[in-house]
């Protein structure tokens, strides 16, 4: 809204500044716009505010849980004041690593020389005081956190067996670490609670596996004895043209597994490209296993039926004695 003379009024103002951060506002920011701290409160009590974290509000209104984890974790590092930053889920949340389940905990480190603070208001705020070297902090959009492989290492120290691998996984895939930075983390960790642990899930990563589901299959089928020998396998045809990629692959048995997640399986487009490929591989004799998430979670399911698809194909491909 434009008063007279042109002049910005301060709702509109302060919806400009919060644009530019995720769709936050702090205290600050509105009373230098030219509201009040009564007129800040009147706009929580009628819903068209959410007050995100102490001093930290989403000018856009609506129900907590539906803001965006985004602006919910710049709301609490920004509340925290300077020298906080975002670390563990909160930070992997920043970067874009998957791996974990989405958790409403938002994760925050403070300095480690002032008093941590208290903040029985905000339940989902966990307050940490990790000892962060300086060069291991980066700006995510404005958001300071820890780099991804500094990220990556303080979870896999905390983490499962699977989550962390699938952590691991996922940074290598989408390039935020590397197997030389990865090769530095052992160092890192020497001494740490869980270091051990953390040694034996960087053994187990690869940076091939293009979503959490694909890492959880890979992992049933190693702990069921039927580990697959190569990920994201080319099949070409006798010309070299290519007709599809298989997840997971037993080349000996012409056997692929494929993960079929939520996400870039979930549009009919997608339904549809896949079974054509589907139909591409079973025509140049492949035979081809389809798993869900509901699948992985049952930790004898895939391996079992990894063993059963191999047992036919094996029995099937005995030449037959004439009688």
């Amino acid at each position: 809204m434009v008063g007279e003379g042109g002049a910005v009024m301060p709702l509109e103002l302060i919806h400009r500044v919060a644009l530019g951060q995720d769709g936050m506002v702090t205290t600050t920011q509105a009373l230098a716009a030219g509201l009040t701290r009564d007129h800040i409160r009147q706009l929580c009590r009628s819903g068209r505010w959410t007050r995100l974290s102490r001093g930290c509000f989403a000018p856009g209104g609506g129900p907590p849980g539906a803001t965006p984890d985004r602006v919910r974790i710049r709301a609490a590092v920004t509340s925290l004041g300077p020298g906080a930053f975002a670390v563990l889920g909160s930070a992997l949340e920043l970067h874009g690593i998957t791996g974990t389940r989405r958790h409403p905990a938002i994760h925050v480190s403070v300095p480690v020389d002032r008093p941590r603070p208290q903040r029985r208001t905000d339940s989902a705020l966990v307050i940490h005081q990790l000892t962060v070297d300086p060069d291991d902090i980066v700006d995510v959009a404005g958001i300071p956190a820890t780099s991804p492989l500094r990220t990556v290492t303080d979870l896999i120290l905390r983490l499962g067996r699977y989550p962390a691998v699938s952590v691991l996984d996922s940074a290598l895939n989408r390039g935020f670490v590397t197997p030389e930075s990865l090769a530095t983390v052992p160092a890192l960790v020497r001494g740490r609670r869980g270091a051990p642990a953390a040694r034996s899930h960087l053994g187990e990563a690869d940076g091939r596996a293009q979503s959490p589901l694909e890492t959880w299959a890979r992992l049933r089928c190693v702990d069921g004895g039927v580990p697959p020998d190569v990920l994201q396998l080319e099949v070409r045809d006798e010309d070299g043209h290519l007709l599809g990629l298989g997840d997971l692959a037993w080349r000996a048995a012409r056997l692929i597994a494929e993960t079929d997640g939520a996400g870039p399986h979930g549009t009919p487009e997608a339904l549809f490209a896949d079974r054509r490929r589907q139909n591409r591989l079973v025509n140049a004799g492949w035979r081809i296993l389809r798993f869900t998430w509901s699948d992985a979670l049952r930790p004898d399911y895939i391996p079992h039926t990894v063993r059963q698809a191999m047992s036919l194909i094996r029995r099937t491909s005995r030449p037959t004695n004439p009688h």
